[in-house]
């Protein structure tokens, strides 16, 4: 695979910070990247038109509101083009798309219910330490994989933290 699509949305502020570090890595992997920007729904069509004529390898979907909102439509026009596609979270793959890695959300969740207990028991919001996700999950769907004719790996299925058949 030597070019990569990226769906991405500038009005994100992280988007952009996302699509520089993924451009500073593509050289020492030898892609070439061809970057979609996505400001509202009218602009996913017009981008799935490029994507299909540009004729990239796979897809990078970058976490954004705008994309989680129109999931169903994102994924139909992946697996319609038989597009490989990776997303940020697990929701996506639960609705019919092939992978997705990134932070595990639960895990998220009830760190942040650490965070209010200690809050309501009197600490300073100020005083705690800001944290990153500590864990991430690679989610995996086996029956999308079939759709778009791809067959995934053993050694990456092995590493999956949940496949979805």
């Amino acid at each position: 695979m030597s070019r990569i699509a990226v769906l991405l949305n500038p009005a994100n502020p992280s988007n952009p910070i996302q699509l520089k570090d993924i451009q500073a890595a593509a050289p020492a992997f030898r892609v070439t990247l061809i970057s979609l920007e996505v400001k509202g729904p009218d602009d996913i069509d017009p981008a799935f038109t490029t994507i299909v004529k540009q004729r990239p390898g796979a897809l990078l979907v970058l976490g954004d509101r705008l994309f989680a909102t129109h999931q169903s439509q994102i994924i139909k026009l992946a697996v319609k083009n038989r597009l490989p596609t990776i997303y940020s979270q697990s929701l996506y793959v639960e609705a019919g798309g092939l992978m997705s890695y990134g932070a595990n959300f639960t895990d998220q969740y009830r760190r942040a219910a650490i965070y209010v207990d200690k809050i309501l028991k009197g600490a300073k919001p100020a005083d705690l330490p800001v944290e990153q996700p500590k864990k991430f999950e690679l989610v995996i769907n086996l029956k999308t994989a079939k759709q778009i004719g791809l067959t995934i790996p053993p050694n990456v299925l092995a590493r999956a933290d949940r496949v979805i058949r």
